[in-house]
């Protein structure tokens, strides 16, 4: 849930692709949430300082901060993606992990554009 109340959207159900068993990142979940959580804290630290009429600079530090450290969750995923399920689709059947390839080309192509 949100800071709002609203539910989170289900990424592998509401707009994402439905998958069977954990997901790569499943055995990291806890340590990428505690991750979030500290970006999400930093977020609000920014937001804060504009608040407060902090410097430019000052906040510009800060939202290099939280971008280097999504960055850092992003290529971890990125590494689980690639290590779990780009894995298991190839040893599955050769049109799975092209699929799977292709998928994660596609998804480090929005990053890199980010």
């Amino acid at each position: 849930m949100t800071d709002t109340g609203m539910p989170l959207p289900d990424l592998a159900t509401d707009g994402g692709h439905p998958h069977d068993g954990p997901h790569g990142y499943a055995s990291d979940k806890e340590a990428y949430l505690k991750r979030m959580r500290r970006i999400e804290g930093q977020v609000r630290g920014i937001a804060r300082m504009i608040d407060e009429d902090v410097y430019c600079i000052d906040i510009l530090t800060q939202v290099s901060a939280v971008t280097k450290a999504l960055q850092a969750v992003s290529i971890g995923l990125v590494e689980d993606h690639l290590g779990h399920c780009v894995v298991d689709a190839a040893r599955a059947s050769e049109a799975e992990g092209a699929a799977k390839v292709k998928e994660a080309a596609d998804a480090i192509g929005r990053l890199v554009r980010s």
